[in-house]
């Protein structure tokens, strides 16, 4: 092996054991990347269904309130105790059981039930059919499930992601162990045009791994 295909084959060696390893640690880091999104992902879809769950749990006692209340305003109307004709005002009345009922009504399902009302006694035709066609019937517990849920769905596409960039690290490891291979196989050829043939190929490989390797979103460790 002449003296300048030596060099050429040293530097590229060296440089390709060089970027080997680099390449290894990225495929590393992106892989811890990949571990942690999925763990954030997980714990949002935890906190997500936990959320949702507890949404349900109130939308029933909501559903619960209404329908005892309207069995109960009708009794109490029956009894000449409340007005519910249209165009009335309704006041929860002392003493009856649906003014009890109303006075318990959870704070958060309050605006929409009280809008309703307003609609229903004003215009029966008109009002929606329950307080729960509202725009002003909102659970919070839903929202911050939908926003766990995104969150998740957010950290699942940031695992798949760090996935791919572990994969392509880990092929430019295997790309650079072949440019080690024909660099390292140059030197047993007793052929110098075998030789020049096998260190060309090694560094046309090196160049483009090279340049793909390069090219990937990195992880510095600083």
């Amino acid at each position: 092996m002449s003296e300048r295909v030596e060099l050429v084959a040293t530097i590229i060696l060296a440089l390709a054991a060089i970027f080997t390893a680099w390449a290894a640690f990225e495929s590393a880091k992106w892989s811890g990347v990949q571990a942690t999104s999925f763990a954030k992902a997980g714990a949002a879809r935890t906190e997500s269904t936990r959320f949702d769950t507890a949404a349900g749990q109130k939308s029933g006692i909501d559903v619960a309130t209404y329908t005892t209340w309207l069995a109960a305003v009708n009794e109490d109307a029956k009894d000449g105790l409340v007005d519910i004709s249209e165009g009335a005002t309704y006041e929860p009345t002392p003493g009856t059981l649906s003014g009890f009922i109303y006075q318990r009504v959870r704070p958060e399902f309050a605006p929409a039930f009280d809008a309703w009302i307003e609609a229903f006694f004003a215009n029966r035709s008109t009002a929606p059919p329950t307080p729960f066609s509202m725009d002003e019937y909102v659970v919070e517990d839903r929202l911050t499930a939908q926003e766990f849920l995104v969150e998740a769905e957010t950290q699942a596409e940031n695992a798949a992601i760090a996935n791919q960039n572990s994969d392509n690290y880990v092929l430019t490891v295997v790309a650079f162990a072949l440019v080690l291979f024909f660099g390292g196989v140059a030197s047993k050829l007793a052929s110098e045009r075998n030789q020049a043939i096998t260190i060309g190929t090694a560094t046309v490989l090196f160049l483009g791994t090279s340049v793909v390797l390069f090219s990937l979103p990195k992880i510095w460790p600083w």
